[in-house]
């Protein structure tokens, strides 16, 4: 009976003291959220600036560091297709200080990247999408070209002798390309570059022939005449450019391809802090000024829940998979 008791004894100090281990862990990350932040916070933007991925981040940061009462310091890491910077986001400590910025080209390289130290749904804690954003067929216009059959027929003339740019092997840019010369039939050469920025550099001078760019760091160049826009490759036209066609429209019955840019945070961030900037982030997303800047860009707004945009990232991994394994997709860099 007195040994009974005390093997009672010994698991009701085992369960308290786990108890109060719990209830002090709690104490800790509450403390924490309450005075975060209390210091700048860093975004981890995987791409150089000048890209699709700056043209949301920057305004939403803006709009989240005023209402947070910090500084929101946007750090570009570009390289490997947004791979490098993710790497480097996913070793930060989760101490509500760093968060990382990516986009549709990370669920791309799951599938393309087997050998990258992290695995996105691992190493990152889903907030919410930024903006919706269609890809644009973009040309330089030496060649005159004013429409996808037009690009096509040249292509078919001379195979081999265009190319086509990207942020990198793995991008949603490559992809787009490979998957365009699949189903047009064409032979046309890929050229990586590490970020948007770089390649637009050279696209508008004449040493990269075309890209499938985001409508929103092309939208600029070809208001300006810089660019011709062939064709989009959102299932509708974009409102931004309503006389530009859809490559669905242009004979293209699959090409349906929508780029997406959205916020993390790292995994074992305390949760009352995630809960926070996924708050300020809708109350950003939803402002007058952030919806102008959207429709300018030809964007669709984000903000779904953390729970919707975990499934959402689950089922982009799964989608683009297929498609870089039956386009034969193939890193060249």
């Amino acid at each position: 009976m007195i040994l009974h008791q005390a093997k009672n004894r010994g698991w009701c100090s085992w369960i308290l003291a786990a108890t109060s281990l719990l209830i002090a862990l709690a104490s800790v990350s509450s403390a924490q959220a309450q005075v975060w932040p209390n210091k700048p916070v860093r975004w981890i933007n995987p791409f150089p600036a000048g890209g699709g991925t700056d043209v949301f981040a920057r305004p939403m940061a803006a709009k989240i560091g005023t209402a947070l009462g910090q500084t929101q310091i946007i750090e570009n890491m570009g390289g490997a297709a947004g791979t490098l910077g993710a790497a480097a986001a996913a070793r930060a400590d989760a101490d509500g200080y760093t968060f990382f910025v990516g986009a549709i080209h990370h669920t791309i390289a799951e599938s393309l990247y087997t050998n990258k130290p992290y695995k996105l749904e691992q190493a990152f804690v889903p907030i919410t999408v930024f903006a919706y954003v269609p890809h644009v067929l973009v040309v330089h216009p030496k060649f005159g070209f004013k429409t996808v059959d037009d690009l096509v027929k040249y292509a078919k003339a001379n195979p081999g002798k265009l190319n086509f740019g990207s942020a990198g092997s793995g991008a949603s840019h490559h992809v787009a390309g490979e998957l365009f010369k699949k189903l047009a039939g064409i032979d046309m050469v890929h050229v990586p570059y590490k970020g948007i920025g770089p390649m637009m550099q050279d696209l508008l001078g004449g040493q990269v022939d075309l890209a499938f760019d985001t409508l929103s760091s092309s939208s600029p160049q070809i208001r300006g005449g810089k660019l011709i826009a062939l064709g989009v490759t959102s299932a509708q036209r974009s409102p931004a450019f309503p006389d530009v066609p859809t490559m669905i429209e242009s004979g293209y019955k699959t090409f349906d391809m929508t780029t997406w840019y959205a916020l993390w945070g790292i995994k074992g961030t305390p949760q009352p802090i995630l809960d926070r900037m996924y708050a300020e982030a809708v109350k950003a997303l939803n402002d007058p000024d952030t919806r102008k800047i959207w429709a300018m860009q030809g964007a669709t707004m984000g903000a779904q829940s953390p729970k919707e945009f975990g499934a959402f990232i689950s089922a982009e991994i799964a989608k683009w998979g297929k498609v870089v394994k039956e386009s034969n997709i193939k890193i060249d860099n």
